[in-house]
């Protein structure tokens, strides 16, 4: 019998991408109501997403859903080819599938422009149809200007736009004369798109007559190499990879009109180019980081730039005309400043709207006014009404009775707040012309469900085409210990106490931005899977992590390791009320929480009998700057918090007179975020040091592995190992 064969959830939680797979996404709502967009693909092991048009006002019935732009006739059947840029920011943004993975559309939401095999295309969305532009390429993220008239993409290091007609395709800003390859125009680089979640390099003015356009200049960020060890015949790819403590990219700002302006000396624009080219001036030593863009009608420009150190931070007025910047708002940390989604931007009436932390809280600020308190914990901001401001928020810390691991949709304004979802679970929302699409995942039932809610209306579903689990996951959501540790329980399908004690496999993530505790029955699957294999499983998000209050988070600048505290003290805590065998304990985790479980063996054997450790951060120099030194300093300024808390170093591998604890350790050899170098360096130390190990390494994975047959033989070899491990027969 087949591994594949004996154990059916892990080939169905492969074949679907984690049950993401046939289910609707990325939803825009018109202006005026009439209709919503979003993509889909056909089944729940169907890769290929398509543009999806519901119809909400017109002649045939409400929620009537159609086909916009369908891929695979697009390309007349023929196999999607991605250029090396398109991986890159597929991989930024952890994108799995494949076809029509995102679009961009006019204000009117009457036009869509998308890349598809590196090709620009453009959907009616009206009439659903859609066809192809010819245009240089390959072409990245392509957006409509606001009337819908034009279509700028990136392609070859420059901006360029064409007609929505496929007419008068023209470079408007590229590298010039010695700038070289290491310059790009109108793409985020490594850094905004692997932390500061700025996916995007140009931005259209609302009059749709010039551009805001990101210049990246890479050529001061060290160079790594990254080569497949199976293909020794290739060369190994070059990438600008900026670790901490060391150089960043240089990114500049530039206003970009889209028709041509003769310069002073009679040239055609201020670039020779035809455009005229005017640089946003701000004090770019000290604020290097361009973490936000906000342009629209309500008011100039806006720019939100941090320090290195990300403890200060300034929003920006853009002057149009001259590029000066005028200070809006200035900010200040003692730890850092969080990113959010959806903010800074203008509300209609030209107020600032921002999240901030003042007295101990995260609030929704709306001009010089916090309309939220400590009750609420604000996640992102979702959109700005005329009247309101529609918010993602967990409960505060001041909240009393927590609704662990929820995340519900609010509507805030001067009068109050009021609740839009009501079910227990995790909720997002998307709104604009009166309409509200909320997506929910909840509890007790697989997968997310999608509500199209019009007030005075009954509300419209989307339909969601996602394959249902073949298991169910029962995980108790709890708190554990003094610090009150959001934790999840999962025990065996069907285990009675008469059963006795359980091996424990803690499974967590543990690290900042990763929230692992929610109220949502997918989110939980894997870990019920494991249990079901025998074991007690334990997901706790100890200090650092999301979701309660901005001190919860910054507890751990400078010392990253109470992570592993938190996750004793929640394992200790919950053996007073679950059957827990405290003699059998394993860990697991990936990325921050494969660090996490190696550190668990290593730095407390006394607690952790194994672990599986998937794409570890073993050295923390090698790992890049905005994550590394918003936590823990530069090297060269914090040399002794890197030693404490690396895992190559003589200190990393201390441990108390304890035997030796076994431990896998996963990597994939073409990870561009957390890369190889890191495993080989953490095997090469514990060999040195005598400690049994095994490595596992993934030819041609990077930090995701959607591959199908590489995602479920992993947790199937997990498995086998914690059981040989931990004596489990």
């Amino acid at each position: 019998m087949t591994l594949s064969q004996e154990h059916s959830f892990p080939r169905q939680h492969a074949r679907t991408q984690r049950f993401t797979l046939g289910a609707p996404r990325a939803f825009t709502v018109s202006p005026d109501g009439a209709r919503v967009v979003f993509l889909r693909s056909t089944s729940g092991a169907d890769r290929a997403n398509a543009l999806w048009v519901l119809d909400l006002e017109g002649p045939g019935p409400a929620g009537h859903e159609r086909v916009a732009a369908d891929p695979t006739a697009l390309l007349a059947g023929a196999e999607e080819q991605l250029s090396a840029e398109e991986r890159a920011r597929r991989e930024r943004s952890r994108e799995g599938a494949g076809g029509i993975v995102g679009y961009a559309v006019d204000s009117a939401v009457e036009v869509a422009a998308f890349a598809l095999s590196g090709r620009l295309y453009a959907a009616e969305l009206r009439a659903g149809t859609a066809r192809q532009l010819p245009v240089r390429g390959p072409v990245i993220d392509p957006r409509p200007s606001p009337d819908g008239r034009h279509i700028a993409y990136a392609a070859r290091g420059a901006l360029r736009v064409t007609g929505a007609d496929g007419e008068g395709d023209r470079e408007l800003v590229g590298p010039g004369t010695g700038e070289g390859e290491d310059v790009t125009y109108g793409l985020a680089e490594f850094i905004a798109a692997e932390e500061m979640s700025r996916t995007r390099g140009f931005w259209w003015s609302p009059a749709s007559d010039r551009l805001l356009v990101a210049r990246v200049d890479t050529s001061p960020v060290r160079r790594w190499w990254i080569s497949d060890p199976a293909h020794p015949d290739r060369e190994p790819a070059r990438v600008a990879y900026p670790a901490t403590g060391t150089p960043n990219a240089d990114v500049r700002l530039f206003l970009i009109g889209l028709e041509g302006a003769e310069g002073p000396d009679g040239t055609d624009g201020a670039d020779g180019t035809g455009t005229e080219r005017t640089e946003v001036v701000w004090d770019r030593a000290r604020y290097p980081y361009l973490a936000r863009v906000h342009w629209s009608s309500a008011g100039a420009p806006l720019l939100l730039v941090q320090s290195r150190d990300q403890r200060g931070q300034l929003y920006l007025a853009v002057d149009t005309e001259t590029g000066a910047t005028r200070t809006v708002h200035q900010d200040e940390d003692p730890a850092w400043l969080e990113l959010s989604p959806g903010v800074p931007a203008w509300a209609p009436d030209g107020r600032l709207v921002r999240l901030a932390d003042e007295g101990g809280a995260r609030v929704l600020v709306v001009g010089d006014r916090a309309l939220t308190s400590s009750q609420l914990h604000p996640r992102a901001v979702l959109d700005i009404g005329e009247h309101d401001v529609l918010v993602s928020a967990s409960s505060g810390e001041e909240a009393g009775d927590p609704e662990i691991g929820q995340i519900h949709v609010y509507r805030v304004n001067e009068l109050g707040v009021e609740r839009v979802s009501s079910e227990t679970g995790v909720h997002s929302a998307v709104r604009a012309g009166g309409v509200t699409v909320l997506v929910s995942s909840v509890p007790d039932t697989a997968g997310s469900s999608v509500q199209v809610l019009r007030e005075g209306r009954p509300p419209v579903a989307v339909t969601s085409y996602a394959e249902k689990p073949v298991l169910t996951a029962r995980a108790l959501l709890t708190e554990a210990g003094a610090h009150r540790i959001p934790s999840a329980v999962l025990l065996p399908t069907g285990y009675e106490e008469s059963a006795g004690k359980l091996p424990v496999l803690l499974d967590p993530y543990g690290g900042p931005h990763g929230q692992r505790v929610v109220a949502s029955q997918n989110a939980h699957l894997t870990s019920q899977w494991f249990a079901d294999q025998g074991f007690a499983v334990i997901v706790a998000d100890g200090r650092g992590t999301p979701g309660r209050s901005p001190a919860w988070e910054k507890s751990v600048r400078r010392n990253l390791l109470l992570s592993l505290d938190d996750q004793v003290e929640a394992l200790h805590a919950l053996a007073e009320r679950f059957p827990l065998d405290l003699g059998r304990v394993a860990i697991r985790g990936w990325s921050f929480g494969g660090y996490l479980a190696a550190l668990g063996v290593l730095r407390r054997p006394d607690v952790f009998h194994a672990a599986v450790a998937g794409a570890p951060v073993s050295d923390l120099r090698l790992y890049d700057t905005h994550y590394q030194e918003r936590y823990l300093g530069t090297p060269q300024e914090e040399p002794e918090v890197y030693a404490r808390h690396s895992l190559v170093t003589d200190e990393g591998l201390s441990a108390p007179e304890e035997p030796a604890r076994p431990m896998m350790i996963i990597h994939g050899l073409a990870d561009d975020n957390v890369v190889v170098a890191h495993t080989l360096k953490l095997s090469a130390a514990l060999l040195a040091a005598g400690r049994p190990h095994e490595v596992l390494p993934l030819t041609g994975v990077t930090h995701m592995t959607p591959q199908e047959q590489i995602a479920e033989n992993l947790l199937l070899l997990q498995v086998d190992f914690l059981k040989r491990s931990l004596g489990m027969s």
